[in-house]
């Protein structure tokens, strides 16, 4: 039960630091994906990049248990459905987390977001069997594979370098440019907020 409510209060925290930066207005994603305020870029960038630097460094140093790493297969399924949720989240201004929490902060737009997704996940459980046919759900690129070794995780590396330290390294690039890009490419002003509908 203790679980339970811990995994609450960090849900309840975290979509409302989302809130807070802007994630779950859809006009502030609109901007960033048309590169033209970048605010929330940037803060997604930094939480990546932090995180990186967090985990792996923690693994290095044996405060974080590797059998708690995660990584997914890759298969062509998988980057039809990346398209398919970029090409949804610039049409919704809603990416599914962000959407929960705009529909938790009062916003109705956000219900009719999740009622589609819960529709298209529908139609795909659905389907299932013929994409499983069709062979776009088969491994690619060995399957569950991690760009650099990363030791006890049970998962094949591409390079043979430390994946620990390339983890570090590349979180580390995400804050450098978190930091280095502006907060708006165009000039215009601070983006006016859309009221929950």
């Amino acid at each position: 039960m203790s679980s339970i409510i811990l995994a609450l209060i960090i849900g309840a925290a975290f979509g409302a630091v989302l809130d807070r930066v802007g994630a779950t207005n859809p006009n502030w994603i609109g901007k960033m994906l048309a590169l033209k305020h970048l605010h929330l870029m940037k803060t997604i960038l930094l939480a990546i990049g932090t995180g990186a630097v967090l985990m792996f460094g923690g693994q290095m140093l044996g405060l974080v248990d590797v059998g708690h790493m995660s990584v997914k297969a890759a298969y062509v399924g998988v980057f039809i459905g990346g398209l398919l949720l970029g090409a949804g989240w610039a049409a919704s201004g809603y990416c599914p987390g962000t959407g929960v929490c705009a529909a938790a902060s009062g916003r109705k737009d956000a219900l009719f977001f999740i009622a589609g997704g819960l529709l298209g996940a529908a139609a795909y459980m659905a389907t299932y069997p013929a994409w499983k046919a069709s062979g776009m759900l088969d491994d690619i690129a060995g399957g569950k594979v991690t760009l650099g070794t990363v030791p006890g995780s049970g998962f094949d590396g591409i390079w043979a370098m430390s994946g620990d330290i390339l983890g570090i390294v590349l979180g580390l690039v995400f804050i450098a440019i978190a930091f280095a890009l502006p907060e708006r490419l165009s000039g215009e002003g601070r983006l006016s907020d859309v009221p929950a509908e």
